[in-house]
């Protein structure tokens, strides 16, 4: 079994989900109509789905692109098929012989060469097609795919709007039918009888009027040589989905989802709230605690200024009774002194010296 390619962003691969299908699907879808009968080339054919579903219809479909891995791909994919081949070759130089082909098929190609390159290729798609031949090719719209949603497509080179694509195709390609391609959401009314008319309302409830096409984030040209070339004017509106509904059935789980994670955010939110209702609980009870510690913290350094001041106080009271101590000492040894035997032998000799001074002095 063939393993599938691997998405890198430049090929689209079936496979894939989101509008990148339904726009790769419908492009191929419309060609048919232009294809049916007819010897066909599918231009940078990728994968090979697209050159497949061609070749449902076509006489004959060759499917070209300038990746061997990729052609190889291909061929052990599809080329069982009937009238289906796959070649290796570039858009600007086509494996191809002159005239060859009734129908060139290229989608999403031309943005993906050089300004320099683009007019080879569409020279290419003149030289390969039969009188009376046609191209039918898709170009993302600049102004709407790049500029309006400010994103850059790494792989595309050089794109254009609708001005620039005209001017190209104009100088080989002076006869074109021009088709918008963008994704719509809306509501579909299906006659069960056949019907060929369409109408197109938008509005809400205040209002219904004729719905206006919408901006092309993609142009679909069908374009020939002379106007006698080009097909019966086909549908004003082509519409396509997905045969299993895969898309709706991917939206809505998508929805799902988005309502499971946003209750798991709510849920998220409300412990977040009690959790903070706890921080703020906690953060009052640290803060009643700081107070505590400061009103201790104040106390204790009032204790100990308290404690401090005591203790000078018992230091000078120290002081004062070793003072007064030394003075007891010193009264004590005076006293002695004086009871002693040699107190009293001095005695009259120190009266009598106290005498004398107080005569002399006299």
């Amino acid at each position: 079994m063939t393993a599938p390619l691997e998405f890198t962003g430049e090929r689209f691969v079936p496979g894939l989900e989101g509008e990148i299908a339904h726009e790769h699907w419908h492009r191929y879808a419309f060609a048919r109509r232009f294809a049916a009968g007819r010897r066909v080339a599918d231009v940078a054919c990728g994968e090979g789905y697209g050159s497949a579903l061609l070749a449902a219809v076509a006489a004959d479909v060759v499917g070209v692109d300038v990746d061997a891995g990729t052609i190889a791909h291909a061929r052990a994919l599809y080329e069982a098929q009937p009238r289906l081949r796959f070649v290796e070759g570039s858009a600007t130089v086509l494996p191809l012989s002159d005239g060859s082909v009734d129908a060139v098929v290229s989608f999403e190609t031309i943005e993906h060469l050089s300004a320099a390159d683009q007019p080879r290729m569409i020279a290419e798609f003149a030289r390969v097609l039969a009188p009376g031949g046609v191209i039918v090719l898709s170009s993302p719209n600049r102004a709407e795919y790049s500029e309006a949603r400010n994103y850059v497509n790494p792989f595309h080179l050089h794109e254009l709007d609708r001005e620039g694509l005209a001017s190209l195709l104009g100088i080989v390609f002076p006869a074109r039918r021009w088709f918008r391609q963008r994704r719509y959401l809306g509501s579909a009314l299906w006659s069960e009888e056949p019907a060929d008319t369409t109408e197109h309302m938008a509005g809400d409830g205040r209002a219904v009027d004729t719905a206006q096409s919408p901006a092309a984030m993609y142009f679909v040209v069908v374009a020939a040589k002379a106007p006698a070339a080009l097909p019966p004017p086909g549908p004003a509106l082509s519409l396509f989905t997905d045969c299993d509904e895969r898309e709706w059935k991917r939206i809505d789980a998508q929805a799902r989802e988005v309502l499971r994670q946003d209750a798991l955010v709510r849920e998220r939110d409300a412990a977040l709230d009690r959790q903070t209702a706890h921080v703020r609980h906690l953060e009052t009870l640290v803060a009643e605690r700081d107070r505590e510690l400061e009103q201790s913290r104040r106390e204790a350094n009032e204790a100990l200024a308290a404690l401090g001041t005591a203790k000078q106080q018992v230091e000078a009271l120290d002081a004062e009774r070793n003072r007064l101590g030394r003075a007891i000492d010193a009264q004590e040894r005076v006293i002695a002194y004086r009871q002693s035997a040699r107190w009293w032998v001095k005695l009259p000799f120190l009266r009598m010296k106290l005498l004398w001074k107080r005569i002399a002095g006299g």
